[in-house]
This record gives structure tokens, C-alpha cells and sequence, in this order.
């Protein structure tokens, strides 16, 4: 096989089973706070909204300095280094007794969680100019086909406890980091190779150094809008079946493993022929539309039976983000593609930090006992606006078509 092929399929697989140790462990979640705390499911859902913002924080925070950081020493150290780490910090919560040690443990998993922006990183290394949107579309790929092994898997291995999962997450990770040492080869060379400098190493003085890119800032607002609202699936998913539909944790894996599935399909297979159809524009103004009305549908579900129905439907807004990565990661030069995907993950944080407390607590508020309106949908209400929000903004802005 081809090097180049070679080390397309390894980023792929690395997703793959980064995406499935997330997945192994959110079907537990809810449980597994409710039995550290002693808590109601509504309770559980803000404890796992701090959980969620505490990651995203660390992420945010650091996430341009292993971007920085893979510029300068390599995108191989950094991606080793992570897993490695990554694996440590799924033990200690495996053997957490309390909600503060798993509060530490989401801190830790914060600031090591390099594998996906340093994947893409190392994809567009490797790719043509014209192959990175589908190139990142196999990234998504990669997360979906986790997604589909990961819960299902989490939801199975929750038979035999809520801790099951984070020793499973361990290995995978630590498993991962073995393979990585043995066939990844480095793509940072002395021609791109990029000094390292505090001033870029820092989510803001990263921010101010990408936007200078002409055209970058109105897709960079676009998509952390997008990814705000789309963090309410993996924030609220699991209480939301849980109270709604009375799902038991290998339900709520299937569910998300479905999920998972089809959004690999879509990514996989649906992003080349979307852009040649359609080009950037047209791709992400598509996608946002699919994203607002399945918003809506889901709000208003009426029972879980159409609610895997309409997976399906949902997973087809996948297409709008690697489109969105794509037109970014040709306006930067060769030597800022791990700054810019440092850029990305930091957005991607700084939604985590939003959406999860701002998800889960209007879930809270919305079924607690003696709410003045009882609507578990409540938070997908608020994702649509959103969606709306970002759809308004992308079609008046400045964008440019990108075919």
C-alpha cells in the first residue's frame, strides 16, 4: 500500500477508536453520577454538563499549544503522547469514588485531547489542496464508525457495571498509541516546520494569528455557532431517551451507535459528491436547513420508535462542517494547518463550554418537579434557534461560494 494511502488509513483508524473511548462512556454517564452522587437524573444531567465544561475549558485552553507545539516538534509526538495520557486518565475515572476525582479526570482528558485536531493536522499535510474537504470528511468518517462501535459496546459492557467502559476506553487508547508507534511517520519538515512562539500558543493570540487570514473570520464565526448548537446531541442525548422514553443504557448505545453510522455514511460518502454538486457554499447552507428542521422534529418526538427514524435524516447535516474545515484549510498556509485545526479545537471547546451547561440546564429546568412547563425538547428548541441564527448569518455574510 502506498505510503500516503497508509497514512490516510492510520488517521482514520485513530479517530475510529478515539471516537469509540467517548463513545464507550456515554451510555454510562447518567448512571454513574447519579450513583457517585446520589442524585435524580435531572440533577446527573447538570453534574454531566460541568463534567462536559471542564473538558472543554482545558481544551480550549491548551489546544493551541499542542497545535503550536506539532508545527515545531511533529505531528507524531504529539499524537503518541496524547494516547498515551488519554489511557492513564480513563483509569483514574474508572476507579473514581467521587465526583470531584471525575472532575479531575475530565480535566486531564481536557488538556491531552490532541489525537482529533492534530489528525486533521496531519490529514491536510498529506492532501492536495482540492482532496483536504473530502480528506476531512473521512475524518468525520472515522468519528461516526466509532460512534456506531463505541456506545453499543459501552451499552453492552454496562452489564457488567458503570466502570466497565473506562477500562475499555483505556485499552483502546493505549492499544491505539502502540500502533501509532510502529507505523506513523512523521509529516513535519524542515520546509514547514514552524518556530514555536507563546504569542501564537495561546487561544486568543492564535486567533488574532489565523484570522489574519483574508476571509477567514466570518466562517470561523459560522462555524462555532454550528458546532454550539450541534453540541446538544452528545450533552443532552442520553438523559433526554432516559426521562423521555424511559431508555435503559444499551438502548441509549444503540441509539447513538445508529447515529454513528449513518454520520459515517454521510461523511464518508455524502461530502465529495455535496461539494461537486453544491461547492462550500451550497454544501453548508444545505446542511444548516437539515440541521433546523431536525432540530424542531426532535423537540416534539413522539416516542422513541420515530426518534430512530429520523437518525437518518439528522445524520445528513454531516455534510456542512468538513465543507467549512475544507474552505478554511485552503485560505492558511502549509506551515499553519496544526495552528488553524488548534484554532478549530479551541471553537469546538469553547462550544463545549456553552452548549453543555446552557443544554442540560434548560433541561433541568424544563422537567424538574413542579416546572411551570414540562418539555424535555426544550433544549433542542434552543439548538434550532441557533441553527437558525447561523444560517442567517452564513447566507448574508460575506462567504464566498468556494466551487
Amino acid at each position: 500500500m502506498p505510503t500516503a494511502r497508509l497514512s490516510v488509513l492510520f488517521i482514520v483508524l485513530t479517530v475510529v477508536i478515539d471516537a469509540m473511548g467517548i463513545g464507550l462512556i456515554m451510555p454510562v454517564m447518567p448512571a454513574l453520577i447519579a450513583e457517585v452522587e446520589g442524585t435524580s437524573i435531572a440533577q446527573a444531567a447538570i453534574w454531566g454538563g460541568v463534567l462536559s465544561t471542564a473538558f472543554a475549558v482545558m481544551q480550549f485552553l491548551f489546544a493551541p499549544l499542542i497545535g503550536a507545539l506539532s508545527d515545531r516538534f511533529g505531528r507524531r509526538p504529539v499524537l503518541l503522547i496524547s494516547l498515551v495520557v488519554m489511557a492513564a486518565d480513563y483509569v483514574v475515572m474508572a476507579l473514581a469514588g467521587s465526583i470531584w476525582l471525575l472532575l479531575a479526570g475530565r480535566v486531564v482528558g481536557g488538556i491531552t485531547a490532541a489525537t482529533h485536531s492534530t489528525a486533521n493536522a496531519y490529514m491536510a499535510d498529506i492532501s492536495e489542496p482540492h482532496e483536504k474537504a473530502a480528506r476531512f470528511g473521512l475524518v468525520g468518517a472515522g468519528f461516526g464508525l466509532g460512534f456506531v462501535l463505541g456506545p453499543v459496546l459501552g451499552g453492552l459492557l454496562a452489564e457488567f457495571g458503570t466502570r466497565a467502559p473506562f477500562w475499555a476506553a483505556a485499552a483502546l487508547a493505549l492499544a491505539n498509541a502502540g500502533l501509532g508507534a510502529l507505523v506513523l511517520r512523521e509529516t513535519v519538515s524542515d520546509a514547514i516546520r514552524r518556530p514555536f512562539r507563546w504569542s501564537r500558543a495561546n487561544p486568543f493570540g492564535a486567533l488574532r494569528s489565523i484570522t489574519a487570514f483574508p476571509g477567514l473570520r466570518p466562517i470561523l464565526a459560522v462555524y462555532f455557532l454550528y458546532q454550539v448548537a450541534g453540541m446538544v446531541y452528545p450533552a443532552i442525548w442520553a438523559y433526554f431517551t432516559t426521562l423521555r422514553f424511559g431508555w435503559t443504557e444499551a438502548t441509549i448505545g444503540l441509539s447513538l451507535g445508529i447515529y454513528g453510522l449513518f454520520f459515517g455514511l454521510v461523511q464518508g460518502f455524502g461530502v465529495r459528491p455535496a461539494m461537486a454538486r453544491l461547492g462550500y457554499r451550497g454544501t453548508v447552507i444545505f446542511a444548516l436547513r437539515i440541521e433546523f428542521v431536525a432540530l424542531i422534529m426532535t423537540a416534539f418526538i413522539p416516542s422513541g420508535t420515530v426518534l430512530l427514524i429520523l437518525i437518518p435524516v439528522v445524520a445528513l447535516g454531516a455534510v456542512g462542517l468538513p465543507a467549512l474545515q475544507g474552505a478554511m484549510s485552503q485560505a492558511v498556509a502549509d506551515d499553519a494547518q496544526g495552528e488553524l485545526q488548534g484554532v478549530l479545537t479551541s471553537a469546538n471547546s469553547m462550544a463545549m463550554i456553552i452548549a453543555p451547561l446552557t443544554m442540560t440546564q434548560s433541561f433541568a429546568a424544563f422537567t424538574r418537579e413542579g416546572a411551570a412547563l414540562y418539555l424535555p425538547g426544550a433544549p433542542f428548541l434552543l439548538a434550532a434557534m441557533l441553527m437558525a441564527l447561523c444560517l442567517l448569518l452564513f447566507t448574508r455574510g460575506s462567504v464566498s461560494s468556494g466551487r
